[in-house]
């Protein structure tokens, strides 16, 4: 049995890997979970899976979660309060806990890149749904996953549909986990993207879209912040920095194509000009799941594909000019150093400040470039932990600003 603690535990990943574990009982334990503000939620996932440790990252509302939980005792729902703690300690230790053998990192945004580095640095597993982390410090965490041993599985759709097309090649299986080194064989990657909320919208109409619509994706149920990123294509441009630093390719060599459908979650072409592709419903489970058991297989009863039903499958180019921030990403990637970093802080300020309706949708890509325009002369080529997360705070700080 794999005992797995869940970093984000009411969020869309979290709840998903627990799905996954009631489905799968005889083989999966819950060992630690951590939550944000939703009290309500969590108390059910701990009476469902009984965790060993519960961490929440608002420490004022740690008494009321020990209130709730001593009542769950008087009515005999639960047999035990677990560990609690609260705050970054509560996510660093949740990371860490020593009966883990799997860490699900479902936390969005660079505040998942602590815990994730405390989880690495234990020796744990990792199943990674985080891509900030190694967007904002893939020059610090590739080392630390080399140095502990800790194997980095991709539960992002895209992320887990090359690395199990790589399954299918004869290179060994080390080759295919060495985080940051060129895969053998591997020539190029095809990231499919469905296009977001706006794929159907032309540049021009973008002028009218609101928060409502931004948050309204065609294929996926994400959360909000990554459901505008995949409106802005930024999730994407995300994706093409965090492969390269996951598969060892040069960005000349990752590719984005929009496929409406969102069946083929994407491709890799090999060296003798083969290409393999991943297809599935559009359904986290099944990349979470693959994680959760690999290099095994589960049987389920999950829906299967048809693509009868299907009928058709369609791929076209990103359109540059709609999609600006996924050229911002392409430079900050190949620029390298901390400006990865700068250009995940300003997103998630920008973003944040739009599900806010404080800035429109159009000045998202403006907000990121002049923060990373503003970084250009304090770039450094080689960051270590501290320099990563002064950088973050900068550009968070100047970010503002701009919104200001």
């Amino acid at each position: 049995m794999k005992a797995i603690s869940i970093l984000g535990s009411t969020g869309s990943i979290g709840t998903q890997t627990l799905q996954i574990a009631e489905e799968f009982p005889d083989h999966f334990k819950i060992v630690a979970l951590t939550a944000g503000r939703n009290l309500s939620l969590l108390t059910q996932q701990i009476i469902i899976h009984k965790p060993e440790l519960v961490a929440i990252a608002d420490k004022s509302l740690l008494p009321e979660l020990k209130d709730r939980l001593n009542n769950l005792i008087k009515e005999k729902k639960i047999h035990r309060v677990p560990e609690l703690m609260a705050g970054k300690e509560g996510l660093n230790v949740a990371a860490s806990w020593p009966s883990a053998d799997l860490v699900v990192t479902g936390i969005v945004g660079c505040a998942g890149l602590l815990p994730t580095l405390s989880a690495i640095n234990a020796g744990k597993d990792l199943a990674l749904a985080n891509k900030e982390t190694l967007i904002a410090a893939g020059p610090v965490v590739i080392p630390a996953l080399n140095q502990s041993g800790s194997r980095l599985l991709p539960a992002d759709s895209e992320h887990s549909a090359i690395f199990q097309c790589l399954q299918g090649t004869p290179w060994p299986d080390n080759a295919r986990l060495s985080t940051g080194i060129p895969t053998p064989g591997l020539r190029n990657i095809q990231l499919t993207a469905s296009g977001g909320a706006f794929r159907d919208w032309s540049a021009e109409d973008l002028k009218k879209a609101t928060v409502k619509d931004a948050t309204s994706h065609p294929n996926w149920s994400m959360g909000k912040k990554i459901t505008v990123d995949s409106a802005t294509l930024m999730n994407k441009g995300l994706e093409v920095i965090e492969a390269h630093y996951l598969f060892g390719l040069d960005y000349k060599n990752i590719e984005i194509l929009i496929h409406p459908q969102s069946i083929i979650h994407s491709m890799i072409e090999l060296s003798d000009s083969s290409v393999i592709a991943q297809l599935g419903w559009p359904d986290m489970k099944l990349p979470i799941l693959y994680c959760m058991t690999w290099p095994k297989r589960f049987e389920t009863n999950w829906p299967k594909l048809k693509l009868t039903e299907v009928r058709e499958l369609t791929f076209k180019e990103p359109n540059q000019s709609k999609y600006p921030c996924m050229n911002l990403a392409y430079s900050a990637g190949k620029t390298g150093g901390t400006m990865p970093a700068v250009l995940n802080a300003a997103n998630e300020e920008a973003v944040a400040k739009f599900l806010e309706e404080k800035v429109h949708f159009m000045q998202i890509p403006k907000i990121i470039e002049s923060t990373c325009e503003k970084h250009k002369n304090e770039l450094i080529k080689k960051p270590n932990l501290t320099d990563i997360l002064e950088v973050d705070r900068w550009a968070r700080e100047i970010s503002k600003e701009s919104i200001k």
